[in-house]
């Protein structure tokens, strides 16, 4: 008897993955849709509150919309780049840019270097009331504006407390908040100290990160405290100088709050800054150019942000 091979192949085993992966699949879009379903009431929110005023100003700086009265028709015209030219025209818009870059420049360096000053005597010296001292210093960060604004006041008048410790030194300290000289300078005295306790407990957390076998391999090859900081603690602070003064610079250059309750821009708009000359022109109604002071302030935070990556990045 003669058998004959079947022609009926075996069957693939090629299609027996399909079952599952379709069932992965179909799994994951449900965990997608539930994701999307839970993050669905942040979306709205931020695009009916945050992304859509942003594009709304955005397209408002390239128009001249304006405050008008009642009985006149609302009407909005495409102007261009004309409104940008008219900041780069207007003086005091000029004087507050001056303003706010003499802020940064000053205040910036001066609160990161006394900042990392104090961190690093908490880190390294003072130990038993090491809380205490975080506590005390970055309890201003907390404190209102206003309840800060008010004791201030008191510390920079012509008798205030500043002025009573500089005549103990035979020093006759001005008007600071009425002087066109100094109002500044204590505009910036009152900001570093705000500032100061968030700064110094950020770069206390990197320095706890720093490695102490490294510090102390360098100190058995005969690197004195000074060398050990420069050339190991600093270059492994990096990323936390990074984060600190971005974060600083974000909020010094948007500084308001100081001008607001304590000069009101003065005296003779010496303590003007940018965010309180566009305040101003929505007070005016002028919409379309606050509109775009408010986008010359985000090319500055942007462009002061891409200076300090480039500088302060990780050379890894």
């Amino acid at each position: 008897m003669v058998t004959t091979t079947s022609n009926v192949r075996p069957a693939s085993t090629s299609g027996a993955g399909r079952p599952p992966l379709r069932r992965n699949n179909a799994r994951r879009r449900r965990n997608a849709i539930v994701a999307w379903l839970f993050a669905l009431p942040f979306v709205l929110v931020f695009a009916v509150f945050m992304l859509g005023p942003l594009v709304s100003s955005f397209l408002m700086s390239f128009t001249d919309f304006r405050a008008r009265d009642i009985d006149q028709p609302l009407a909005v015209g495409f102007v261009g780049f004309d409104q940008y030219a008219e900041l780069f025209e207007n003086k005091q818009f000029l004087h507050s840019l001056a303003n706010t870059a003499y802020f940064v420049v000053v205040g910036i360096p001066l609160t990161t270097a006394l900042a990392l000053a104090l961190a690093v005597a908490l880190n390294n010296g003072i130990t038993r009331f090491r809380t205490a001292f975080r506590v005390g210093f970055y309890t201003p960060v907390v404190t209102s504006i206003v309840a800060v604004a008010v004791v201030w006041r008191f510390i920079l008048q012509p008798d205030g407390l500043l002025n009573v410790i500089l005549g103990a030194f035979g020093i006759t300290g001005p008007d600071w908040l009425n002087s066109t000289t100094w109002s500044m300078p204590a505009l910036i005295l009152l900001a570093v100290w705000r500032n100061l306790g968030t700064l110094m407990i950020i770069f206390l957390a990197g320095l706890q990160n720093v490695s102490e076998e490294v510090l102390e391999a360098a100190a058995m090859d005969g690197a004195n405290a000074w060398q050990r900081f420069m050339r190991i603690t600093l270059p492994m602070l990096r990323p936390t100088l990074l984060l600190g003064t971005v974060l600083l610079s974000v909020g010094f250059l948007q500084f308001f709050e100081e001008p607001f309750v304590m000069t009101k821009g003065g005296p003779l708009d010496s303590t003007l800054s940018i965010s309180y000359f566009t305040y101003n022109q929505f007070g005016f109604g002028k919409y379309g150019l606050a509109s775009a002071a408010s986008y010359v302030l985000f090319v500055a935070i942007a462009l002061l942000s891409l200076l300090q990556f480039k500088a302060l990045r990780s050379k890894d």
